[in-house]
């Protein structure tokens, strides 16, 4: 039976639209492999989703044993986080709504068998 590894990032204020973009990315990719990508991406949510992925397999090298470079991506996702509403006043007395987007995270990793 294949032990599975979670690590979760809550309350993330990238949009997950924009997360979703860098996840695609690394999805069921060695650890390694996928913090080398993650390292020169240039985009605002790599830097979270690195951290996310790295915890994640130091978590699963010190609290279940598990071997480092057999580790890799099972499922990652992006969800909604509450939305901060905000406004701005606009002309005539009306306001423009601002929604201000949040995301959490969630990694799952699993050895590789040979």
């Amino acid at each position: 039976m294949a032990v599975d590894v979670l690590a979760e990032l809550k309350y993330c204020s990238i949009s997950p639209q924009k997360v979703r973009l860098v996840i695609d990315l690394v999805r069921g990719k060695m650890v390694e492999d996928a913090l080398t990508k993650l390292q020169f991406i240039n985009k605002a949510s790599a830097k979270p989703v690195r951290k996310l992925i790295a915890s994640a397999a130091a978590n699963a090298e010190n609290n279940f044993g598990l071997d480092r470079d057999a580790l890799y991506i099972y499922q990652i996702t992006a969800n909604d986080a509450p939305t901060r509403k905000w406004r701005r006043f606009g002309a005539r007395g009306r306001f423009k709504p601002i929604l201000r987007r949040a995301s959490h995270v969630r990694v799952v990793l699993r050895e590789k068998t040979l």
